[in-house]
């Protein structure tokens, strides 16, 4: 039975729907009922921010109105990730304060680190709930009041035993969208709780995907970032593939482009990189996960591949589109990792054509292989090897931008403001920079490159908008 309550006198305002069998007016009294605010935390990889806006959807549903997080909220969300041990850290971190700045509000801690150290979580006074990565997304199945609990609620179900997809998908700043198309990894390699936080490999149908991107594109966004934990993996036990996938949205003209998040080599194939290099939508960029240019460290971390792989998926990408950009990632100091083969894939990465690369730490999990291995890394060693792989991947982007100077590119540009600057990517994942100007925001303008900026963007002057 549903009751309504009498306003006190003020101001009325009507319901956006009101009931049939209520007459021409049902009052909500803003004095006696307050809407509730929530705010958002989202750590990790991308394929989080898609999950965490399906989550924020669902409380905009419920009446909830969303506000940034370092405003005062009613309910607070953070969506954890827990890929390293200083992202631990980080999330444990973020949640603290938060308690500390918002002492009688609600906090929910959900996502990766929540499926695996759920243990760790609910000992931090002031949290009421915790939920694995599957129920994440399915938040209001555990909880409606929202009401400060005095003993944390903690939901994790057997995470290996998850055969559904959850979709996802995200619409932030309307520019770029990430779609999630494929969850879990069964992989298992050696250093990596990826399987353990998120279950095996699982994806969305074809059909489901392209609903999906329709949805996007009525938002209004002209990118989407096709993202999950292996994309390559998608339609596996299935009929399809990612490459059936792509040559589907190619059809799509809502979107004018399409990006592939990362992907192992062993899974790029020939008609994936022929077909993006004819394709009028997918971008000519790729991110591939390198781990170790040395191949007897490959084997310790349980990679599929050989380092010749990778070197062969690089030059056939690059022989198709030589302006692609290509992103790669390595891990340093993982156990039993010598001088001699730290060295192997230092020279190994120099001689690769590779734009960008993003360099890890190792970080020891439990539940790991990786953990009982033998011949750990001093820190200091560990710490020598990250820095000579950072300034070797500031050289790379350096030499990868200076190509362009004095040539022109078309540039999608974002909401982010800095300092009067705004920012934009080309096709091939050049970060450009221009001044700040809010009709340019989710626009695409022809630019001419014109420079590299002190912190690393590429400088730019606009010739036409779109």
């Amino acid at each position: 039975m549903v009751s309504f309550i009498s306003c006190m006198p003020g101001t009325p305002k009507t319901t956006r729907n009101p009931p049939e069998f209520f007459p021409e007016y049902v009052y909500i009294c803003s004095a006696m009922q307050k809407t509730k605010k929530v705010a958002f935390y989202t750590l990790g990889c991308k394929l989080n921010y898609a999950e965490t806006e399906t989550i924020e959807r669902q409380f905009l549903e419920k009446g909830f109105s969303a506000v940034p997080f370092g405003k005062k909220a009613d309910v607070y969300v953070i969506n954890t990730c827990s890929v390293t041990s200083h992202a631990d850290k980080k999330c444990r971190n973020i949640i603290r304060k938060t308690i500390k700045n918002a002492p009688g509000s609600f906090v929910a801690v959900v996502g990766c680190y929540s499926q695996l150290q759920s243990d760790q979580i609910s000992a931090i006074p002031g949290v009421d709930l915790v939920l694995g990565s599957k129920e994440k997304l399915r938040i209001f199945d555990f909880i409606s009041d929202f009401e400060k609990k005095n003993q944390p609620e903690v939901h994790s179900c057997e995470i290996l035993k998850i055969k559904e997809f959850d979709p996802s998908w995200s619409v932030s700043g309307r520019t770029r969208s990430f779609v999630k198309i494929q969850d879990g990894c069964d992989y298992f390699c050696s250093y990596c709780t990826i399987p353990l936080a998120r279950g095996l490999s699982r994806s969305n149908t074809v059909e489901r995907v392209l609903a999906d991107v329709e949805k996007v594109a009525m938002k209004g966004a002209k990118e989407v970032v096709l993202t999950g934990v292996n994309i390559g993996d998608f339609g596996k036990g299935r009929e399809e593939k990612l490459i059936d996938l792509m040559m589907e949205l190619e059809k799509i003209e809502k979107i004018e482009r399409f990006r592939l998040s990362s992907v192992e080599p062993n899974l790029i194939t020939d008609e994936m990189i022929l077909f993006m290099a004819q394709s009028k939508r997918f971008m000519p960029h790729f991110h591939i996960p390198l781990q170790a240019g040395c191949d007897k460290i490959l084997q310790l971390m349980n990679r599929k591949y050989e380092r010749e792989v990778f070197s062969n998926r690089v030059q056939t990408i690059k022989k198709a589109m030589p302006q692609a950009g290509i992103g790669a990632d390595v891990i340093t100091g993982f156990p039993g990792e010598t001088e001699t083969d730290f060295m192997e894939t230092y020279d190994f990465i120099a001689g690769l054509p590779v734009s960008f690369l993003h360099v890890f730490s190792y970080s020891e999990r439990k539940n790991t292989k990786a953990a009982k291995l033998e011949g750990k890394v001093h820190p200091s060693k560990i710490e020598i090897r990250s820095k000579l792989l950072h300034e070797l991947g500031e050289k790379k982007l350096k030499e990868f931008y200076g190509t362009y100077i004095g040539l022109h590119g078309w540039i999608l540009f974002e909401a982010y403001n800095r300092n009067g600057k705004m920012f934009g990517f080309s096709g091939n994942y050049i970060r450009v920079e221009v001044p700040y100007e809010k009709n340019k925001i989710n626009e695409i303008a022809e630019v001419k490159f014109t420079g590299i900026s002190k912190e690393g963007s590429m400088l730019a002057e606009i010739v036409k908008q779109q």
